[in-house]
């Protein structure tokens, strides 16, 4: 008995040891963030501090998310499961109720020696998968979303209305940053990163901003960053040639704004302000993530970190007339994604295509612990490593009742009814047509069937997953 207590004690020195040289994860979220930063060829855009990252890491090119709402986006990406018609559905989503029984992301690290804390919005549901933090998720509290009296004001009176009747869509007030959600999330996750400085075991610190989520709410001097006469709507403001009438919607979540029209075009002015709205955001969250960075470098921490910049799904700025993500296009599903490894050379770029469900087997990788098995994902850390690696040839996204596939320079979606029968179909080249502006499924018949096939073959099916 005495003998089998110390070999105990023993293997607990060695795994915590073993832990303790492993790197930590900084693992930034972003919520309605799409490619529109400056590394991403926006040069209009003034996101520093990202663009800084980018430079020390590896920037993906062309990533998407699994389903383009928070939630459902969420819940795959942290259980590196895909969805399917019945799992992972909504903005409402839970992780555990979905798939339960199965490790997420966070559970694996705290059960390989990880302090793994949650600040912000990981989950859609701050007590989804709570068993995963070794302490209770944080939010801020308290804050109120309008700083402007007369919003904070339009925004009570409409809250009696019903919860889904809100203020206004954007604000710019003169104060400073800690004056929104975000300001206090950096000031936390800095308070956070000092605390686990002094512990011996690494950490696994998530941590997820708020904006550019509607409403557009930053501080005026993020506003003033853009020349406001100079913004205009995308060059795909319509709808595109022969698209399946499945593929537009009314752009819901905006419609629960003061001064949205329920139905039909925004004035041109009202998209000037949501665009230029949507840009000051983005600015602002640049730089909280600029003071946790510099923050991760004064502390000393930066060369045993791995830092993990991502964002749920991608955002319609006025693209095909939609605002908002949910749909099967381009802009709704595509995400920025940068990965800085200690041990890798930064600075560069990879153009494969990045599922999201990829990011949990690569930061296992990454942290040398155990991959689950239930892993639907690549790990891409051979691609960090050799651009030129043997990788997978498609991405596969869906969004209620839409099957979506993206290779290399197509994008083909097909849409079906509740029994499973095939409703409609689009099929978009990128190498003419990169704003997606002509459905040309009628034209590539045999194409579409070839995608129809592999579209088939890889999307997730409604099936209970092993438990771990």
């Amino acid at each position: 008995m005495y003998r089998l207590a110390l070999l105990l004690f023993a293997f607990c020195l060695t795994s915590q040891s073993f832990a303790a040289n492993r790197p930590n994860v900084l693992f930034i979220a972003i919520d309605d963030l799409r490619p529109e930063l400056a590394c991403y060829g926006k040069q209009h855009i003034h996101s520093p501090h990202i663009d800084k990252l980018a430079k020390s890491g590896t920037l993906f090119e062309r990533a998407f998310c699994m389903v383009p709402t928070c939630g459902a986006s969420r819940a795959s990406l942290m259980t590196g499961i895909r969805p399917a018609r019945k799992r992972f559905v909504n903005y409402l989503t839970w992780a555990e109720k979905d798939a339960p029984g199965i490790t997420t992301m966070n559970t694996q690290f705290k059960k390989n020696g990880y302090e793994t804390v949650s600040l912000g919005k990981i989950f859609h549901h701050p007590k989804d998968n709570a068993q995963g933090w070794s302490e209770p998720a944080w939010r801020p509290k308290g804050i109120s979303w309008y700083q402007r009296p007369e919003n904070q004001k339009l925004h009570a009176q409409r809250q009696k209305q019903g919860k889904r009747k809100r203020g206004p869509a954007w604000e710019s007030a003169d104060v400073p940053d800690n004056a929104y959600a975000d300001g206090v999330l950096a000031e936390k996750a800095i308070e956070t990163l000092q605390q686990l400085k002094k512990q011996e075991q690494p950490f696994f610190l998530a941590v997820g901003f708020f904006k550019p989520h509607l409403p557009f709410i930053a501080p005026q001097k993020y506003w003033d960053l853009y020349d406001h006469d100079k913004i205009q709507p995308p060059e795909n403001y319509h709808v595109p040639q022969d698209a399946p009438k499945e593929s537009i919607h009314n752009s819901g979540e905006l419609r629960a704004y003061a001064g949205i029209p329920p139905k039909g075009p925004v004035s041109e002015e009202t998209a000037r302000n949501l665009i230029h709205g949507y840009y000051a955001c983005v600015s602002y969250t640049d730089a909280q993530i600029g003071k946790l960075l510099a923050e991760l470098d004064r502390l000393k921490l930066s060369d045993n970190t791995i830092v993990v910049l991502w964002g749920d799904h991608g955002w319609n700025l006025g693209d095909h007339t939609l605002w908002c993500k949910h749909s099967c296009y381009e802009s709704s599903l595509q995400i920025p994604l940068i990965v800085r490894a200690p041990g890798i050379q930064g600075g560069g770029r990879r153009s494969a295509l990045i599922e999201t469900i990829d990011l949990y087997p690569s930061l296992c990788t990454l942290a040398g612990i155990p991959k689950p098995e239930h892993l639907a994902g690549q790990s891409f850390v051979d691609l960090m490593h050799d651009p030129e690696a043997n990788w997978k040839q498609a991405a596969v996204s869906r969004y209620r009742n839409g099957d979506t596939i993206r290779t290399d320079s197509l994008r083909y979606t097909e849409y079906s009814n509740n029994k499973g029968k095939r409703t409609s179909r689009m099929l978009y080249d990128h190498r003419s047509d990169p704003l997606e502006n002509t459905n040309v499924v009628k034209e590539r018949s045999d194409q579409s069937r070839k995608l129809s096939r592999q579209l088939n073959k890889i999307k997730g099916r409604d099936r209970k997953p092993d438990k771990q």
